[in-house]
């Protein structure tokens, strides 16, 4: 009788799941992209590897921060003369405290202004950047297609002529934790609809790929 309601169970637990996994693929467009957005396509090892690339001494974000482990080769790497840290620390995905530990480690260039700090969701704080401030950006935040679409919107404009939005975790999920994510598709629907391109991808397995996408001029 017991075996008999276990399997009943994980019958009806089983469909829940697919429903609800099937009901989120629905909701996420498919777009393919043409020659004309991968034409200056180069992949690249790793995230390091991306910063390199990157433009030097220049105005930076980085969307979605945690701890700052990132943000420290940011400051090392690419020597950004303004790097602005923006996260939602006191929300649901992390605890306050995680701003403390930013702000303890990043304490000496806070202090000159090198590096600012910015608590709020990250299209909120778009509108606090002028069209046209940041020389690239890093988003890293919770990789729903949604979220996603929306951060992409939001900062097209901030970003100048030729510069650069990155961000992380260019996959389709996080299949342990069983979350489906929307970054891939959310980057490829913004390149058909504003006729971006992909520039760099990385291909490392042991830490999420990369990806970075810049206007078309040409």
């Amino acid at each position: 009788m017991l075996k008999i309601l276990k399997r009943k169970l994980y019958k009806y637990f089983h469909k829940r799941f697919v429903d609800v996994q099937n009901n989120i693929e629905k909701q996420i467009p498919k777009y393919d992209l043409e020659r004309k957005h991968i034409l200056r396509l180069e992949t690249l090892s790793n995230r390091s590897e991306l910063l390199e690339r990157l433009t030097k001494n220049g105005v930076v974000a980085e969307i979605g921060v945690n701890k700052g482990s990132f943000s420290k080769e940011i400051l090392e790497k690419s020597n950004p003369q303004e790097l602005f840290l923006i996260d939602a620390w006191d929300s649901g995905r992390y605890h306050g405290g995680l701003r403390k530990v930013v702000e303890t480690t990043f304490e000496k260039d806070i202090a000159v202004g090198r590096v600012q700090i910015h608590q709020g969701y990250s299209t909120e704080m778009a509108s606090k950047f002028s069209d046209g401030f940041f020389d690239w950006i890093y988003i890293d935040t919770d990789h729903s297609y949604s979220v996603t679409r929306d951060e992409l919107q939001a900062y097209k404009h901030k970003i100048k002529p030729g510069g650069i939005i990155a961000g992380h975790d260019y996959i389709q999920g996080n299949w342990g934790r069983i979350l489906r994510y929307g970054v891939m598709e959310a980057v490829h629907e913004f390149c058909v609809q504003e006729d971006w391109e992909l520039v760099f991808l990385t291909t490392e397995m042991s830490n999420s790929p990369s990806f970075a996408i810049r206007k078309i001029t040409s």
